[in-house]
């Protein structure tokens, strides 16, 4: 930079204010790079690359009003439901992506995965201070919710997560089961009305409709492959 003709006709407050524009861009992507490896997503996305489509229930306002992360600042929720393969966990982990380019700390983990870390942490000794490591993500992305039978430990386990967060940090959600028929599925009333509580009144729901988004791409990959 310094021995360009450009950099020659600049004085040197110039040259300096381009440095250290320079070095404070390059740790923020650090930074960022960090944030968004500890977040363990499981796909590469973001929230510019996700198609927008009233039919398909994602409408471009609304989207964009959530890019923003207010709802983080808000200490909001998003639930994401639909059917397999319509592009929930995309969704999810753009949402985990673009908090982490805010400067917020995400974590994206599945159910069942999470609920068989608790049952380890109880039996090692480490269930408190797991808790208190997942409290402390400003956005938890739980994939894969009430998709499956839960066991009434894991049920307890899932409130105990959703009551450190409630309040103070925002949780977003994917399931296949509309959030209607989650105290159904979650059979204890008990439980149910409290992890509902914790989740739905101040939630963004988001409904994605249409075909399977990863069964299209199968078939479209398969339709590429030369003839035998």
């Amino acid at each position: 930079m310094t021995n360009s003709p450009q950099s020659r006709e600049l004085t040197f407050e110039d040259k300096l204010g381009l440095l250290v524009d320079r070095e404070w861009t390059e740790r923020e992507n650090r930074r960022v790079s960090r944030r968004t490896k500890e977040a363990k997503l499981p796909v590469v996305a973001r929230i510019e690359e996700v198609i927008t489509d009233p039919a398909r229930g994602l409408d471009k306002s609304v989207l964009r009003s959530l890019s923003s992360g207010a709802w983080i600042r808000a200490k909001q929720n998003i639930i994401i439901h639909g059917m397999t393969g319509v592009g929930k966990s995309y969704l999810g982990a753009a949402f985990a992506e673009a908090a982490c380019r805010r400067g917020h700390r995400a974590l994206y983990v599945r159910v069942p995965r999470l609920v068989h870390q608790l049952a380890i942490a109880r039996a090692d000794g480490s269930y408190v201070s797991e808790l208190a490591r997942l409290s402390r993500f400003d956005v938890l992305v739980l994939d894969d919710f009430v998709n499956a039978p839960m066991k009434d430990t894991e049920k307890r386990d899932i409130l105990e997560v959703l009551e450190d967060r409630y309040d103070h940090s925002s949780t977003v959600i994917t399931s296949q089961l509309e959030p209607k028929t989650w105290h159904q599925t979650l059979a204890d009333p008990t439980i149910a009305d409290a992890i509902c509580d914790r989740l739905i009144h101040n939630a963004h729901v988001l409904w994605l409709r249409g075909p399977s988004i990863r069964r299209r791409k199968g078939l479209d990959s398969k339709n590429l492959q030369p003839s035998t």
